[in-house]
């Protein structure tokens, strides 16, 4: 089964096309780099798998279900890292994973996700004073909340040094062994 299935799928902003009639099927369990450079309609696409914007034309699913009716029920099996995120910076790192944990329904200690993206030794620091790269990691653990069929990652080496590079690609490797879909875009 696809995880990912758009046909036809445009969109428009008035004169301009971001998407133009994009064919796109990704399999469950893959790992999918959707690459392309700046202003090609990577994020757009993205933000139509999650309905956050709407197709001109065409139709999406994710993870067999209609992307625009059936949103919030993609949107609880998917985690996101979406490009530009920024963090609460009066909130802690913890406090902020125990709100994705919440969003999602469940309850815990974020410990373990905080230790898995490598940031646990900041877990009460204010997120404010992360660097760049700690905030990306964050943002990644918060995606990673709730065990998400499908990992939408958009540009997520951004501000991450070579060892971190290397650990997103461990842990998006990691992902799909267990079975998620893991949909990447870059430049």
């Amino acid at each position: 089964m696809a995880a990912i299935d758009c046909r036809g799928v445009t969109k428009r902003y008035g004169d301009v096309t971001a998407v133009d009639d994009l064919d796109l099927s990704v399999e469950e369990g893959e790992i999918f780099g959707f690459l392309g450079p700046n202003g090609a309609g990577k994020s757009t696409t993205i933000n139509m798998l999650l309905d956050f914007v709407r197709p001109s034309d065409g139709t999406v699913r994710v993870l067999d279900r209609d992307a625009r009716s059936e949103s919030v029920a993609v949107r609880q099996r998917t985690g996101v890292l979406p490009e530009g995120f920024d963090v609460y910076s009066r909130l802690s790192g913890r406090k902020h994973v125990k709100f994705a944990m919440r969003s999602k329904g469940l309850d815990g200690d974020p410990q373990e996700v905080l230790e898995r993206v490598g940031i646990a030794d900041a877990a009460d620091r204010a997120a404010g004073g992360y660097s760049k790269g700690m905030r990306q990691r964050l943002a990644l653990g918060m995606a990673l909340v709730g065990r998400p069929q499908l990992l939408v990652l958009d540009e997520p080496s951004s501000g991450l040094d070579p060892a971190g590079a290397k650990e997103m690609r461990d842990i998006v490797r990691e992902e799909a062994d267990r079975g998620a879909t893991v949909f990447f875009s870059s430049h």
